[in-house]
């Protein structure tokens, strides 16, 4: 009944209108930036290591950029790939390319937005994100007090971090990749709890992660920035190795694999088969899980990355947004399109396709990456492995900071609360493994569709005052 009622929910939340929403964001700011995030891609990977003289701000934008990254490269990339393919058919993929390709213009500009209307405090820390934009944009640009709104994606924000992308997901993506590593047939099992049985290695895997992110959180941004610097690439640089080598072995498939995804994702298969009254539904599906996936992932529009942005040592907003909107590229068209594609071709190609099937999650992509790279598959089984409880790892680290960056917001700066959060957030991680994982990505997707609400509205309102802090820029600094 409990899950009934959050799809329920889930279904209202991730409506027509919401991905209306979302996709007519991204669609105003790419036309009215002037397709700022093709034309100006190479210039934010120059821009990366490039040093601000005298930018006020805590963080470099290469750490504000890993912070973000930390956040978004998670259990979405590898488990939320999977869940969205599973849900939605093949054709997930390819709305889940669509909301990034948008999405890359939204994170542009909800990120310079965001350095453009940040606050410092009195002991010179760094106060930004869409609640500032929301409260002072919104104000400045039409003459009303839009507090109320900016707390609102505040109280989401919490919730989000709390109960979806920070904690739930992120922990229960770790325990079910170790479990699926070291004992996947479930041999060991501690206890029982609701029908379920839960082995030994969830337990342990689930109290060493609560220990190490309880340990991390208490050093707050800088410590997370320092640790997320360090993690963050060279997992990015494992995975994409394990990606290349399976798109190079089986690249006589990949034809075959794009074929699929778009025939999918417009119920040309349904309308093929002549089931025309399925073909809305299957568009619909694989609209809403794409969708919803790729904001999970990348969290473009959901205005989050905009808070870690905030920080970033930079003279110019836009500096930081062109930087930051790599986090959607390197998220999505990058990573996510591995994971789809060694899904698609494993599962969903050649006279042996068989459809996902009963495999979710981190089992799902598991199996494709030992079906398409052959051998005894452990070695791969276990890298993978290893990338997913890093990934979400940092996840976990950068949502504590969202999440009290609002509470922070919402308290004007009450450290007490703040504090009693920390241990409330690390006690949310250690009860996260005993979650059923359909449990806990309809509680992500619900809280993600709350508050990309109200932080899609602002930029929608604001996105004048994007284009022009944008075209006075590069007006001004033509070439790098």
């Amino acid at each position: 009944m409990f899950e009934e009622i959050l799809t329920k929910i889930d279904d209202v939340v991730w409506g027509i209108p919401t991905i209306a929403l979302i996709l007519i964001t991204g669609i105003v700011l790419t036309i009215r930036l002037r397709g700022v995030q093709f034309s100006k891609l190479g210039r934010g990977f120059k821009t990366l290591f490039k040093k601000s003289e005298g930018g006020k701000g805590e963080v470099s934008p290469f750490a504000a950029l890993c912070t973000a990254l930390s956040a978004t490269i998670g259990t979405g990339n590898i488990v939320g790939v999977a869940t969205a393919i599973a849900g939605g058919g093949p054709g997930a993929l390819f709305w889940m390319w669509l909301a990034a390709l948008l999405g890359t213009a939204t994170k542009y500009t909800e990120c310079m937005l965001a350095v453009k209307y940040r606050e410092h405090a009195d002991d010179g820390h760094v106060l930004g994100g869409p609640f500032y934009t929301i409260e002072k944009g919104m104000k400045e640009r039409t003459g009303f007090n839009w507090k109320w709104l900016a707390v609102i994606f505040a109280i989401f924000g919490v919730c989000v971090g709390l109960f979806g992308i920070g904690t739930f997901t992120q922990i229960n993506g770790i325990t079910s990749a170790v479990n699926n590593a070291f004992d996947p047939e479930n041999r060991h099992v501690a206890f029982s709890l609701f029908g379920n049985d839960y082995t030994w290695s969830v337990v342990i895997a689930g109290l060493i992660v609560t220990l190490a992110v309880a340990l991390v959180i208490i050093g707050g941004l800088k410590r997370i920035s320092k640790v997320a610097e360090k993690i963050v690439p060279a997992m990015a640089i494992i995975y994409v190795f394990l990606g290349l080598s399976i798109l190079i072995m089986n690249a006589t498939k990949i034809p075959g694999a794009f074929s699929v995804i778009f025939k999918n994702a417009f119920g040309w298969n349904a309308v093929m088969g002549g089931a025309m009254g399925w073909t809305f539904k299957q568009i619909t599906d694989s609209m809403q899980k794409g969708v919803a996936r790729g904001i999970f992932s990348n969290e473009a529009g959901l205005g989050s990355a905009p808070i870690a942005a905030a920080a970033a040592q930079v003279d110019e907003p836009v500096q930081q947004g062109i930087v930051s909107m790599l986090g959607t590229f390197i998220d999505t068209i990058i990573i996510c399109t591995m994971t789809g594609l060694a899904i698609v071709i494993a599962f969903y190609t050649g006279a042996d396709a068989t459809g996902a099937g009963d495999l979710k999650g981190v089992a799902l992509t598991s199996a494709a990456f030992n079906k398409v790279l052959g051998g005894d598959g452990h070695s791969v089984q276990f890298l993978l492995m290893l990338c997913l409880v890093f990934f979400a790892f940092t996840t976990i680290l950068g949502w504590d900071y969202y999440s009290e960056k609002c509470l922070e917001y919402l308290t004007n700066g009450n450290m007490v609360v703040e504090k009693i959060f920390r241990w409330i957030y690390i006690v949310a991680i250690f009860i996260g493994p005993y979650f059923t994982i359909s449990q806990v990505w309809t509680i992500a997707d619900i809280t993600n569709g709350l508050m990309a609400i109200p932080n899609c509205i602002s930029l929608l309102v604001l996105s004048g005052v994007a284009a022009r802090e944008t075209k006075a820029y590069f007006d001004k600094y033509p070439v790098l």
